[in-house]
């Protein structure tokens, strides 16, 4: 029996190995991590951002456009996607709306942040945070929306850069209590701020591998040391990406000949496996000999009523 996104997730979440969750931005990225045997992906909007419309991450898309970037990400793939749902977009009637929207989309997880509207990229300077309340209020809804029990909610709070690290971690333990599955508390400074932020927290904790942030960069086991139950890297493949093709445009303006890059491109071929190429004509064929098949014997059985 097929396990269910939501559940696949959950169990990865809350099991005593940490989660690493590569950062896809889309659904090649997606299909490409899948391949590499991770189990789970986050698609930040960071990431989406950039990829949809070569901007940074600071409001500029809205909920509609994210459902149904996330519908293109969960298509493309069989494992779980932590997805992205910036502040809800707006109050906690317009979060319902949100949660159902992306539940329909197939998402596995979404993470709610505390930052006012328009957010932006939780490692930039000038964030601002919502009462508390209003955050509180917002997680209820999300939770009172939710058809499917197992997606989880992650609930982030910037307010570290704004009120300090003893007011987020209250906070986060807010929202937990509000109904939060996994909790986030954004942009902390030291290895010191991060074993506090897992210890005063009864609930699992999500890490941020931002390359460039503002938190230290540690790998998975070290934070799983620290308490960790989970580890994003939300950017990393989008730079990558990214500092590949400046490379290789650069180079091809220039030179007017890709044949300088034929070692570090994917032949025509083992592309086609990765776009399962293979597997889509199987399927075309199959229907083919489904359709000649019937016609045979739909002629078989109308020569047999005219004998």
């Amino acid at each position: 029996m097929n396990v269910r996104p939501t559940t696949k997730f959950r169990g990865l979440a809350e099991a005593d190995e940490i989660l690493i969750l590569p950062g896809i931005y889309d659904a090649l990225s997606a299909r490409m991590a899948e391949l590499a045997g991770f189990q789970a992906l986050v698609g930040g909007g960071y990431a989406a951002t950039a990829s949809l419309i070569g901007a940074p991450d600071i409001g500029q898309l809205g909920m509609a456009e994210m459902a149904e970037y996330y519908t293109r990400l969960c298509g493309a793939v069989e494992i779980p996607i932590l997805a992205d749902a910036d502040t809800g977009f707006g109050d906690a009637i317009n979060v319902a709306r949100t949660m159902r929207a992306y539940e329909r989309a197939g998402v596995a997880a979404l993470i709610i942040e505390d930052q006012v509207a328009p957010k932006r990229c939780g490692h930039m300077d000038g964030k601002r945070v919502i009462p508390v309340a209003d955050m509180i209020a917002k997680v209820k809804a999300a939770a009172d929306a939710r058809i499917d029990g197992d997606l989880m909610i992650l609930a982030r709070t910037d307010a570290r850069a704004i009120e300090g690290l003893e007011a987020a971690v209250e906070r986060a333990q807010l929202y937990r209590a509000a109904g939060a599955d996994m909790v986030f508390v954004e942009a902390p400074l030291s290895v010191d701020e991060m074993s506090y932020i897992c210890s005063e927290i009864e609930a699992p904790c999500l890490a941020n591998n931002v390359e460039g942030g503002k938190t230290p960069i540690h790998s998975a086991e070290r934070l799983a040391e620290i308490g960790y139950a989970a580890v994003a890297f939300p950017v990393s493949a989008a730079y990558v990406t990214a500092k590949a093709l400046h490379g290789f445009f650069a180079a091809l303006r220039e030179s007017g000949d890709s044949r300088a890059y034929a070692e570090q491109m994917l032949s025509f071929g083992a592309f086609h496996d990765i776009v399962g190429l293979a597997r889509l004509r199987e399927q075309e064929r199959a229907c083919d000999a489904f359709a000649r098949d019937l016609l045979e014997r739909a002629a078989e059985a109308s020569q047999a009523r005219e004998d």
